[in-house]
């Protein structure tokens, strides 16, 4: 079924967008940023967003990928913003970097949600999905979690993320109870990752620094399964070692390795991609030829709405459930 996905996220706000710009909110502050797909006029004055905005990012003259951040007095470098779904209870740190990113994509949660249920699912404890799941540590939710616990099987479902970043699809994994791997080839990105779960009460993750294309080639070898894989691949990055990823030349691998890896029933996948120009029908065909016909599927845009109601889309995901 194709969708248009918008994740309700109160720690989240787009404000305006138009002009190549858009004006977020997260948490208490409210960034500015570079926006390639909002091509429309802004709704808010200039002076509005000047008003508004507690961080400006303006692009490097010299590097079309880079840039430095124009702060407000107030504004700090640091700070952390919460989400909640059902028993989901899951808090990240933002910060503000040089390619104008500040840790999270939120229209992702969309696909937090997804993860999430379909853990609970596999795990048998769709009736305990009010309740925090058993990766949680903190004190106060130690008696929920224990009840959690005693719902889930002796294996907890094994869920593959590749090209990982700050881990919040990682998070909503194990929040729900799966055995989680995130997969990263950027060290200090897999250690912000390890933040946001020690944040969020979280444990239990396992974490490998690594071209994703090698890892999964290799778990191809060892004849390892999992009951769920997420990929959001980059359009064009490198590995731990320097190996090149280019989305055209090596999706069609990645997505061959990962249909050797995936449990034959009842498992999930998600995909995420965020070049311009890349469908999201052009994602589900891809993913068929190398999966086959799921049982239920999902794709469309992720998307959010700013206060004149312009609709931004952020993505396009594609998603299954055997």
């Amino acid at each position: 079924m194709q969708q248009q996905l918008t994740p309700d996220f109160a720690d989240y706000e787009l404000i305006d967008t138009g002009d190549f710009e858009k004006l977020e909110r997260f948490g208490r502050f409210v960034t500015r940023r570079p926006e390639p797909q909002a091509i429309w006029r802004r709704s808010l004055p200039e002076a509005e967003w000047r008003r508004l905005a507690d961080a400006s990012f303006r692009r490097d003259l010299r590097n079309d990928e880079r840039g430095e951040w124009q702060l407000d007095p107030k504004m700090p470098d640091r700070w952390t913003i919460a989400y909640a779904y059902r028993g989901m209870k899951l808090r990240m740190r933002l910060a503000l970097t040089s390619f104008k990113h500040v840790g999270i994509f939120p229209e992702q949660a969309a696909n937090w949600i997804f993860i999430y249920e379909n853990v609970l699912r596999l795990c048998g404890a769709e009736e305990a999905a009010g309740h925090a799941a058993a990766g949680h540590v903190a004190a106060e939710s130690a008696v929920r979690n224990a009840s959690v616990a005693e719902t889930l099987p002796a294996a907890a479902p094994r869920v593959l993320n590749l090209f990982a970043y700050t881990g919040g699809a990682t998070l909503a994994a194990r929040a729900a109870g799966a055995e989680v791997t995130h997969v990263d080839s950027v060290r200090s990105v897999v250690t912000w990752a390890r933040e946001n779960m020690e944040l969020s009460g979280l444990d239990g993750v396992r974490w490998i620094v690594e071209d994703a294309l090698k890892f999964v080639r290799r778990e191809v070898r060892r004849g390892n399964r999992y009951a769920g894989i997420i990929l959001d691949p980059p359009a064009y990055g490198r590995g731990a070692n320097g190996e090149k990823w280019v989305l055209e030349e090596n999706i069609g691998e990645m997505l061959d390795c990962c249909a050797q890896l995936l449990e034959p029933r009842g498992a999930f996948l998600v995909l995420n991609l965020y070049s311009m120009g890349l469908s999201s029908t052009l994602a589900r065909t891809a993913v068929r030829q190398a999966f086959g016909a799921p049982e239920e599927e999902q794709w469309g845009e992720l998307c959010f709405t700013d206060r004149a109601g312009k609709e931004l889309p952020l993505g396009t995901y594609y998603r299954f459930r055997r």
